[in-house]
């Protein structure tokens, strides 16, 4: 499966677990680390845990397995490490404080219906 059907796959989980300001952004022409990021908020820890637990599993049934994941519920910051794929997931006050679209600006920044 290439980068862009595993974004797809992660940005519809996301949306079902109702992830609010899913963003996608193109990295691989200005980074080695990924081909994409994905960053999305969430309103509270349970939705944070939810929207974690429905990428794993999405990802989990075509045999997709993270090379890392840091962060839980009590966390300000879940990363998720599909190697070509990295997504970030905030609680809506803390993607403001981190600012990655920010950082990762010489990225494209790419509508997730896009892909």
């Amino acid at each position: 499966m290439n980068s862009k059907e595993k974004a797809k796959i992660i940005c519809h989980a996301l949306e079902e677990k109702k992830g609010m300001d899913i963003k996608v952004i193109d990295i691989h022409e200005v980074s080695v680390l990924a081909d994409y990021f994905i960053i999305a908020s969430a309103s509270n820890p349970n939705q944070l845990l939810a929207m974690k637990d429905e990428v794993e599993e999405k990802l989990y049934e075509k045999k997709i397995h993270p090379k890392a994941i840091e962060g839980n519920r009590d966390s300000s910051w879940i990363l998720m490490d599909y190697q070509d794929v990295v997504v970030h997931l905030f609680p809506q006050d803390q993607r403001i404080f981190y600012d990655l679209e920010r950082i990762w600006r010489d990225g494209v920044m790419i509508d997730s219906e896009e892909l």
